[in-house]
């Protein structure tokens, strides 16, 4: 774990952060005041955005139960890894391969104080937790060095965090660095925000997002597929996360009627 000032003194109560609105989406309790005005204001553009945070969540499981189940790997690197929700990924992975080893990253403060919840896994595997932006790979990379051994497989996990990060900032090069550093039988677990299927709503919800000081970026699925390039896309390739693997699913409710505006892909580095 890094960083030796207080979390709790650093954390910006001021500004919307893109953590807590997903807490706030998933019904969790860690967020304040600005966090739930911004939710509500995309909520009253698009009342599916909760659907889309369930079905997100629910995507990195059905990738994570994958990944153990399917190709060996026992090693997950998951950068923007959000407040802590029952089950997270390490609960997900352990409970099918309990020396699985997983490292968490994120910038929020507020993520750092509640990292005791993130560090309970087995005793046969490992679960720490990394203070970093996600704009940093290198360092992020000698962090989660300390736990995963990246001359061997790892799964790296970019779920709903590259919409956040706009071209201009590097989202492709940060994503090309990390994939790059890891081992051949690596893959790569991405989700991002789409307008192909509701483009009004999502440039509405994006307005918003801007309005409150937090950049959001959709993307075309040729423009997700980018962020695969040079590897091998896991079927069913690039589509809506709803609609990837739905036989791995455990413990999901329905949905109900209405598009999700995220696509998911999982790829392999040969």
């Amino acid at each position: 774990m890094t960083g030796t000032e207080p979390a709790v003194r650093r954390i910006d109560t001021t500004r919307p952060h893109p953590a807590r609105v997903y807490d706030w989406y998933l019904g969790g309790k860690d967020n304040y005041p600005v966090d739930e005005e911004l939710a509500r204001q995309i909520m009253a553009i698009d009342d599916g955005a909760p659907r889309a945070a369930r079905a997100n969540r629910w995507f990195m499981q059905r990738a994570t139960r994958l990944l153990v189940r399917e190709t060996g790997i026992r090693q997950f690197l998951d950068i923007g890894s959000g407040i802590p929700t029952e089950p997270n990924l390490h609960q997900i992975a352990q409970a099918a391969a309990p020396d699985s080893r997983v490292v968490y990253v994120d910038n929020d403060p507020i993520v750092l104080a509640h990292a005791a919840a993130l560090l309970r896994g087995t005793p046969e595997g490992a679960t720490d937790y990394v203070q970093a932006d996600a704009r940093d790979p290198e360092r992020i990379l000698e962090e989660a060095a300390q736990t995963l051994d990246l001359d061997r497989p790892v799964a790296l996990s970019l779920i709903a965090l590259l919409h956040f990060v706009a071209d201009e900032d590097g989202a492709y090069d940060l994503v090309d660095t990390l994939v790059g550093a890891l081992a051949p039988g690596s893959c790569l677990v991405l989700s991002a925000m789409t307008a192909d299927f509701e483009p009004a709503n999502v440039r509405r919800g994006i307005a918003a997002y801007t309005a409150g000081g937090v950049t959001l970026v959709a993307r075309s699925q040729a423009e997700v597929a980018r962020f695969f390039r040079g590897l091998d896309l896991l079927a069913p390739g690039v589509v809506s996360v709803a609609d990837w693997r739905p036989e791995l699913a455990e413990g999901e409710s329905d949905l109900g009627p209405g598009p999700v505006s995220l696509y998911g892909a999982v790829g392999r580095k040969v």
